[in-house]
């Protein structure tokens, strides 16, 4: 890269909010298959009578990270179809 292709992210300081929020999504659908991974595991831990405390508690712990990041997504203004390179 060039020197000016640095100096052309300077000029545009919506490009980062748009990123951040790109960033944001890739946590929420790390969360979310954590979320899916927990559920099933803390399901089967109760079927099987096997203690599942644990597991509903990370799950929960879980879910109340992805409430948290879906409120912050929500702040940040939607993702457009265009990117700057």
């Amino acid at each position: 890269m060039t020197a000016k292709a640095h100096d052309g992210d300077a000029h545009h300081p919506e490009l980062r909010r748009v990123r951040s929020g790109e960033e944001l999504d890739i946590v929420l659908g790390l969360l979310g298959f954590w979320a899916l991974v927990l559920l099933v595991v803390t399901v089967s831990a109760e079927l099987t009578a096997q203690p599942a405390l644990g597991w509903a508690l990370g799950l929960l712990a879980t879910l109340l990270a992805m409430w948290g990041v879906l409120r912050l997504r929500r702040r940040l203004p939607a993702r457009t179809s265009r990117r700057l390179s």
